[in-house]
């Protein structure tokens, strides 16, 4: 069993607020930072996670943590899915969402909810696929967080998730860790204003299982195959599962 409490003892309601309270804040400037910081390879990160599913043609998706909706976005224009829900706690970040899909026209698609990602609303066995972008690191409990995602998944369906992750060779593991260390949290502050954001991304980057490890974790969850793969020297890592 996996829980993050490397990065601060919250209780679970705690932590969730927290966060809430966090994304809320950063919502206006969360887009902006995460091109710049990433020097917009986050874009070609998206894409692939979203062509794993290609083959597979799900009509109804779940977006968790969706934030500001780019991924959905882009999962609706690659996909075309019948339905994609996009759910996270952030009514601040999903606002920007909504606006962002209805300049695309994609409303009759896409739609947003505030879920608790611990504990989701949805029947079981309600989605075809279920897709994570750079969200899953912030939940206070992993092993459910990801045991909800199989639960509202139909037998058979798929799990897609990027997430940033350390690099594990040298040299890129010991420049990550100047960058992350230095870099991002003084660029994020000046930009979002948030004082405590950008170092708290730098702590769930380094408290999150990854590669094999996260595979175990995903099994453990639910799903029958898990698979991994690293991009970019390291600094992002796709996941691939089915339930």
């Amino acid at each position: 069993m996996y829980q993050q409490e490397t990065i601060k003892p919250y209780h679970e309601g705690e932590k969730t607020t927290q966060v809430e309270q966090m994304f809320d804040n950063i919502a206006p400037t969360y887009d902006t930072l995460n091109h710049r910081l990433s020097w917009d390879i986050d874009r070609g990160w998206r894409k692939k996670a979203i062509r794993q599913l290609l083959p597979y043609q799900p009509k109804t998706m779940l977006d968790i943590a969706t934030g500001t909706g780019d991924f959905a976005i882009l999962s609706a224009e690659m996909l075309r899915p019948a339905k994609l829900v996009g759910a996270d706690i952030s009514e601040g970040m999903m606002e920007i969402g909504r606006k962002k899909v209805a300049e695309r026209n994609l409303q009759d698609i896409i739609s947003f909810e505030k879920e608790d990602c611990l504990h989701l609303s949805y029947a079981d066995g309600t989605f075809d696929a279920v897709t994570a972008a750079f969200g899953i690191r912030n939940f206070s409990d992993l092993d459910q967080g990801l045991r909800e995602m199989c639960r509202v998944m139909k037998t058979g369906g798929h799990l897609s998730i990027v997430e940033l992750t350390t690099p594990v060779r040298f040299p890129m593991k010991q420049l990550f860790h100047i960058y992350s260390h230095t870099v991002l949290p003084v660029y994020g502050r000046l930009i979002s204003k948030d004082t405590a954001a950008y170092s708290y991304l730098t702590k769930t980057i380094e408290a999150f299982p990854q590669g094999e490890q996260m595979v175990s974790i995903l099994k453990d969850a639910g799903f029958s195959e898990a698979k991994f793969k690293r991009l970019t020297f390291g600094i992002c890592t796709m996941y691939f599962a089915t339930k």
